[in-house]
C-alpha cells in the first residue's frame, strides 16, 4: 500500500479517508492500472482515440463514472482490461483476485517487463 501510495497509484477517497481493507470495483481497479501504465511507459504507446471508441463494444459503458472513463478506455485499448461475458465492463462489480492477477500479468506483458 505504501509503495502504491508513493507512486500515486492510489490516493484515497474524496472525503479524505483511506480504506486499505475495503474491496474495490472493476472501475477503481482500471483506474489504478491506467496510472501504472503511465509508470511503465505503456500509455505513451497507445494511439490517440476518443475516450468512447474503446468502450463502444460494451453495453454497460454508460455505467462508467466520468472520473474513470479515460482510465478504463486506456486499459481496454491496451488490452489489459477486458469485459465480463465479452460484452460487459461491469464497472460497479467488485473485482476478483483472479481478475487482478490476470490484469497485472497483462500489464507486465504489454509493458514488456516479463
Amino acid at each position: 500500500m505504501n509503495t502504491a501510495y508513493a507512486f500515486d497509484l492510489i490516493n484515497g477517497f474524496e472525503d479524505g479517508t483511506f480504506r486499505p481493507m475495503d474491496t474495490i470495483t472493476r472501475e477503481q481497479a482500471a483506474t489504478i492500472i491506467a496510472k501504472a501504465m503511465t509508470i511503465t511507459g505503456l500509455k505513451t504507446k497507445l494511439a490517440i482515440k476518443a475516450t468512447e471508441d474503446p468502450l463502444r463494444p460494451f453495453r454497460d459503458a454508460t455505467d462508467v463514472l466520468t472520473w474513470a472513463l479515460s482510465s478504463i478506455a486506456d486499459s481496454v485499448q491496451a488490452g489489459i482490461v477486458s469485459g465480463r461475458n465479452g460484452a460487459e465492463l461491469a464497472p460497479k462489480a467488485l473485482i476478483t483476485r483472479a481478475e487482478v492477477a490476470a490484469i497485472i500479468q497483462r500489464l507486465l506483458q504489454e509493458s514488456e517487463l516479463i
